[in-house]
């Protein structure tokens, strides 16, 4: 890993001098973005904290330096990111919403920051990146759903060499979490975590053009488990219909104990117009949850704001709509809600002495309903200036053993970019 050690701006100064030295073959450039984030989470039930309500309000700002290559035939370059978060209200009683670390005392740190960087090298269509990086896959996924993005360090591959096809593998070693500035974390799961393990993963998306595509992928956490991940999709006219499968047993040393699960989804979109209906159906089978490490590393249908309905044998269903202002003569004004409700829900099968042991009981049910309203400014000075307002209601019973929670997010961000 490339890092700072003397705050942020170091990684990205030198970033900023060494920028005009690469090739324009891929274009230099910068970007900022500034988040403003408030988040409200009122337990309508007993939290395991003690708390009655999470209230958190914090400024961020996310700094990129992207390098082009040097010319030839291996093209190297840099890539670099900087984070500064400061709060803005989060008292001791009622810190802890992920939107900011807290200090031993249970308060939340008044500001925290972090720097990281990336050696890129390129042989046509196909890039190595080695440092801290920001992961998108299915089995895993780095989040960004709170006020600083997660990043996992060590090594990608990512080619597009084969026509309508992406190749990806890599290996992570550790990682940034979205509420401290160590580049040292861990990312948890229901039982799996990272800590002391290494993450590894290798996959294919196949992108034709036409209705049909089609994603394969399998990961590994290190004496955890093995999880394999199939997509299949097609869009066709007004419809789109989408299946996820994912296929985890544990391996090694098992340290979160026995594993066999199978998770799955099926989805169905209709467009129609600015409106849009969408149903899901989602299914997990074994005596385990289907888990997952890394904020995002989910790609099923009914994992959603607050809960992923993936409690073990859980089968949840989703009702969801959208709707696009812009054809009402408000364009960048959108509106979602949905509603999803899960049941069946029997943990009492888990392995005992395993790491999801009396997590739940037998016959656990919840349901979560959220709308989001979001608008984003298409043109002129604040072009792509967005406000975002979502509420977010889950209720279960004691065997799903989940808080009974109303959660508010207000979300405001206005990027800046541009070229070297």
């Amino acid at each position: 890993m490339i890092r700072d050690t003397h705050g942020p701006g170091r990684i990205l100064l030198t970033t900023l001098t060494l920028c005009p030295l690469f090739s324009q073959a891929e274009q230099p450039g910068w970007s900022l973005l500034s988040r403003n984030y408030f988040l409200h989470s009122d337990f309508r039930s007993p939290s395991a904290s003690g708390q009655n309500y999470r209230q958190e309000w914090a400024q961020g700002f996310i700094g990129e330096v992207r390098s082009g290559f040097t010319p030839g035939t291996v093209g190297v370059g840099i890539d670099a990111h900087g984070f500064l978060g400061l709060k803005l209200d989060g008292g001791r009683g009622h810190a802890g919403t992920g939107l900011l670390p807290r200090d031993s005392a249970g308060r939340a740190e008044p500001d925290y920051s972090s720097a990281g960087a990336t050696l890129k090298l390129r042989v046509g269509n196909t890039q190595l990146r080695y440092g801290e990086i920001a992961v998108e896959t299915p089995v895993f996924d780095t989040g960004d759903k709170r006020l600083k993005p997660e990043y996992a360090t060590g090594w990608l591959v990512d080619t597009t060499d084969l026509p309508d096809w992406r190749l990806q593998a890599g290996r992570f070693t550790t990682y940034s979490n979205q509420d401290n500035s160590s580049t040292h974390d861990d990312f948890s799961g229901y039982g799996a975590t990272t800590e002391h393990h290494g993450m590894s993963l290798a996959g294919a998306t196949f992108a034709p053009g036409g209705p049909f595509g089609a994603a394969l992928y399998a990961g590994e956490l290190e004496n955890t488990w093995r999880q394999a991940y199939l997509n299949l999709n097609v869009a066709k006219g007004n419809w789109r219909l989408e299946g996820n499968l994912y296929k985890t047993r544990d391996t090694g040393k098992a340290s979160a104990g026995a594993i066999d699960t199978l998770a799955y989804s099926l989805l169905a979109k209709y467009s129609f117009g600015a409106q849009a209906l969408s149903l899901a159906y989602q299914k997990v089978e074994g005596n385990t949850p289907f888990d997952f490490v890394g904020g995002d590393s989910i790609y099923l249908a009914n994992s959603i704001k607050y809960a992923d309905f993936n409690g073990p044998g859980e089968r949840s269903w989703q009702l969801r709509y959208d709707l696009n202002f812009a054809t009402l003569g408000v364009p960048g004004l959108t509106l979602m809600g949905r509603y999803v409700s899960g049941r069946g829900i029997d943990g009492t099968h888990a392995p005992v002495g395993g790491a999801y042991a009396d997590q739940q009981g037998r016959g656990g049910k919840h349901w979560e309903r959220d709308i989001d309203l979001k608008y984003v400014v298409q043109s002129g000075a604040a072009k792509d200036f967005s406000v975002a307002l979502s509420h977010v209601v889950h209720r279960a019973n004691r065997a799903q053993a989940g808080d009974d929670i109303d959660r508010i997010y207000l979300i405001v961000e206005y990027p800046l970019n541009g070229s070297f």
